[in-house]
């Protein structure tokens, strides 16, 4: 709100202000005296941080790169208890797909999820049926199925209250991989009108994602920082000294700085040392 009008807005970390009331007399802790030492904080400091105010892309950025975050992490907790059920009754079909990234097996369990199902409706007919719901490689997908499913004629106590939690578990799978296709296609809009995405795409390392969380993470002006030394320090790659007496040289992580950008940046670099020639 204050932002909104044209108001100056500085932060001052939390640790900071206790570090600072310990130098005040008394040893009181009211709302009363907590106003009083950051405005005097604010008055005599002049190193405090100023808040600028977010573009439109930037808050987009965020909004969007944290929910694919939460999608994200939905889809590895529902794969993971996809393969835990399934390894109780059926490990064949269980370790025969990718379901974390593959339409197509999420499709067959929506519907056939045991190994007497599975053979019951045969090859030809489940390769048919794949097809109608647009699933690539269906041919592949079906004789994969059918084969795990001829190999297991064992019925394993409790399949069937297993086998109706897998569709659940693979319907909401399908859910999550169209809502995370929306947003990459909501955040690859909102890069295509960004000056500051086309440079940053062309470094190596960094794609559609990892460009999205950088700038989530520092703005679309990145002229704000005004040196590449603040910008290493803010993402946590510049070392910090601690040096005493005759102690130099004595450099150590630092312990503020934005987590997701330092992760941009490592996965960044560690995909570009992997597939950059250079």
């Amino acid at each position: 709100m204050l932002g909104s009008h044209k108001q100056p807005l500085h932060y001052i970390p939390g640790r900071a202000i206790h570090h600072a009331s310990l130098t005040y007399a008394g040893e009181a802790k009211t709302d009363a005296r907590d106003a009083v030492v950051i405005a005097d904080q604010a008055r005599i400091r002049h190193d405090v941080n100023l808040m600028r105010e977010p573009d439109e892309v930037t808050v987009e950025l965020r909004l969007l790169s944290a929910r694919r975050e939460d999608l994200v992490h939905d889809r590895t907790r529902a794969v993971n208890r996809l393969r835990a059920l399934m390894a109780h009754y059926f490990p064949s079909l269980q370790a025969a797909f990718n379901y974390a990234t593959t339409r197509g097996p999420l499709v067959l369990l929506t519907k056939y999820q045991t190994p007497a199902a599975i053979r019951r409706i045969g090859e030809r007919r489940l390769a048919t049926w794949l097809k109608g719901q647009e699933c690539r490689k269906s041919a592949v997908i079906a004789a994969a199925a059918v084969q795990a499913a001829h190999e297991q004629t064992a019925v394993v106590v409790g399949e069937a209250a297993a086998a109706r939690l897998v569709s659940r578990f693979a319907r909401d799978l399908l859910r999550i991989r169209d809502e995370l296709a929306e947003l990459e296609a909501e955040i690859d809009t909102a890069l295509k009108g960004n000056s500051s995405a086309v440079p940053l795409m062309t470094v190596p390392g960094f794609g559609m994602r990892l460009a999205a969380d950088f700038l989530a993470a520092t703005g679309t002006d990145l002229m704000a920082f005004e040196t590449p030394d603040r910008l290493a320090s803010f993402a946590g790659l510049a070392p910090v000294p601690r040096d005493s007496g005759k102690i130099s040289g004595n450099r150590h992580r630092p312990r503020r700085y934005d987590r997701r950008l330092l992760n941009a940046c490592f996965q960044a670099a560690f995909i570009a040392s992997r597939t950059c020639p250079a």
